[in-house]
């Protein structure tokens, strides 16, 4: 069942969408050649609980850190470890803070010193076809507006579209109705976008193919080419005046 949100309610979750946002600012000065994905997982819960919150995905279905940590051909649900950055890797960090009962959920990908040409457009792509998406999101638009608004610009790059997972509501679970698409298919359960509706958006474009596998952890999702995937993801609330983004801070860019 689809939940409407009071103003009250999205409030909550713009304070954890703050949180979330002051964890993008801390990972993007961590993110260098030589840092371990498990030391950014232990700055990040440590930053969030110092917030008052509490990391969404710890202990969520058994995941067993705060962040998902993905590292090229890794799609996501990547468990953060001993394994260190280096240099032109692109990596991507999912991250939920719930505090007051009210979750919020995004996602970045982040260079690491210099990528390649064909990796730094991914990531804009991606990166902007998050913003299309949220362009879409004002009373008495569709759930399908924002699925082609995403599934355009991956296919005007050739990039393969992720359709194995896809955005969902937020409120008070972190997973709620209605899933969120990044293409149009028949099965799509569509709908009009209503003032109180708050949903994840999360565009996931691959270099190469749409397919992914999931290796023996249970947990990381892989391009099953090896190609290279980036993960843009804002937590939205659809109100009277047009979409809030409540996950992003003050002048920070998806993508630079």
């Amino acid at each position: 069942m689809v939940t409407y949100k009071s103003s009250r309610e999205i409030d909550r979750m713009q304070r954890s969408g703050a949180v979330v946002a002051q964890v993008f600012d801390l990972v993007r000065e961590m993110v260098r050649p030589g840092v371990t994905t498990a030391e950014i997982d232990a700055a990040v819960e440590g930053l969030i609980r110092g917030e008052g919150g509490r990391p969404s995905f710890k202990g969520y279905h058994g995941f067993p850190a705060s962040i998902c940590a993905s590292l090229n051909e890794e799609v996501v649900h990547g468990i953060p470890s001993d394994r260190r950055l280096k240099e032109g890797d692109l990596f991507s960090i999912d991250v939920g803070v719930v505090s007051k009962g009210y979750h919020a959920d995004a996602a970045r990908s982040f260079r690491v010193g210099e990528v390649s040409p064909q990796v730094a457009e991914l990531a804009r792509v991606t990166s902007a076809a998050l913003e299309a998406a949220i362009g879409e999101c004002r009373p008495g638009r569709r759930l399908s507006d924002i699925a082609r608004a995403v599934e355009s610009l991956g296919r005007q790059h050739r990039y393969g579209i992720v359709e194995q997972f896809v955005g969902h509501g937020i409120g008070s679970k972190l997973h709620e109705e209605p899933q969120v698409p990044n293409y149009v298919s028949p099965s799509l359960k569509d709908m009009v976008l209503r003032e109180g509706l708050v949903i994840a958006i999360e565009p996931m474009f691959n270099l190469g193919t749409k397919d992914t596998l999931t290796l023996d952890d249970k947990w990381t999702v892989v391009t099953a080419d090896g190609s290279c995937s980036a993960h843009f993801e804002d937590t939205v609330a659809i109100t009277a005046d047009g979409p809030v983004i409540l996950t992003r801070g003050a002048g920070a860019a998806l993508w630079s």
